[in-house]
């Protein structure tokens, strides 16, 4: 949401933080899957965007510290759009959760949901979201670089987007049995058209008439790299593609509607872990924070954040304006001093 380098903190335990995640299911069926969209969900509300696309430039910066907290195989929760897939990829939860006080916000999921799920390879996955016809050449084993190169120089098609729309809709509908609102359909159909006709160039303003410059394209990000220069972006290899294309077609990437300081969707979530003795690892707040107190949602937020079963590896990550960080500096020193600042500011202990 903001273009700035992003913080990990780590919050420290609260009493009831239980580590482990022996009863989150190994997969969920689509009942069970479009059930809990449903029952983790509050009535949705607006943001000044669209945001279709991340415009945090740096937000790999603090992935090496982040897998050197917070352990995998448990929990993830995020918010927003495709930077989540990276953070995941990255921290290898056995399930994710993607809150957004957006309903667009789920019908990207939902669309990105059905793209994993149709997609060989990342290739494939390109080729289907941009509505491009695949180059020849591409494989498996081909980089990032080299597969947004070759689509750069390729049309986008108005016979794959009708065709990759429909499949993208019947996938969801007649495959998976989700029970779209007329409203989803449009908000699925809204969201791949903006892709399609921006193509790899899409940016965070694209879809309000202009993508300022200084915002990263879709194919700055996928080639985006941490602080050491290592892409791990989700569609930096094929690994990380996988990892995510089979806990989409888990059905264990849970987007829901919700607001940070609504009085749902965060304690729903918990209360959900808790009853399986489940641990948040990480969670992406992006610049949120900032919102919640201009509206002064702060407390609300705090006192949501203390019903999620953490444990002191919990770790929260957030967008921030840090001059050291954008330089590279280790983000140690850092955590320590945002640990203590959020820890004080929610009164948690």
């Amino acid at each position: 949401m903001l273009a700035a380098p992003l913080l990990a903190i780590c919050f420290s335990a609260l009493p009831f933080g239980i580590s482990g995640s022996a009863k989150l299911p190994a997969r969920l069926t689509d009942q069970e899957f479009w059930m809990l969209v449903g029952e983790l969900s509050e009535p949705g509300g607006t943001f000044r965007s669209d945001n279709l696309l991340s415009n945090e430039g740096r937000f790999q910066f603090v992935i090496p510290d982040l897998i050197e907290i917070a352990k995998p195989g448990g929990v993830y929760m995020g918010v927003g759009p495709e930077q989540n897939f990276t953070y995941i990829a990255a921290t290898r939860p056995a399930i994710a959760f993607i809150i957004d006080i957006r309903r667009g916000n789920l019908d990207l999921h939902l669309m990105y949901k059905a793209l994993f799920e149709l997609s060989a390879d990342r290739a494939d996955f390109v080729s289907r979201l941009f509505s491009r016809k695949r180059p020849s050449g591409l494989r498996p084993t081909s980089t990032a670089a080299e597969i947004f190169s070759a689509y750069l120089q390729v049309e986008p098609s108005d016979e794959l987007y009708a065709r990759n729309l429909k499949d993208i809709q019947h996938h969801l509908v007649a495959r998976h049995g989700f029970s779209l609102t007329s409203d989803d359909v449009r908000g699925i159909e809204y969201v791949y058209n903006a892709f399609f006709t921006f193509g790899p160039d899409i940016r965070y303003s694209s879809t309000e008439g202009f993508g300022s410059t200084y915002q990263p394209t879709y194919a700055a990000l996928m080639l985006a790299t941490d602080g050491a220069g290592r892409p791990r972006g989700y569609l930096s290899s094929q690994e990380r593609f996988a990892y995510l294309k089979d806990l989409e077609s888990r059905n264990l990437v849970v987007p829901v509607v919700g607001n940070f300081a609504g009085p749902k969707a965060i304690r729903a979530v918990g209360a959900y872990l808790k009853q399986r003795d489940a641990t948040v690892s990480a969670f992406y707040l992006s610049n949120v924070e900032q919102y919640l107190r201009l509206q002064r949602g702060w407390n609300t937020f705090c006192a949501n954040v203390a019903t999620l079963p953490l444990d002191d590896t919990s770790t929260f990550i957030r967008a921030g304006h840090g001059g050291r960080v954008s330089r590279g500096t280790a983000l140690t020193a850092e955590l320590g001093v945002m640990a203590a600042e959020v820890i004080e500011g929610c009164g948690l202990r």
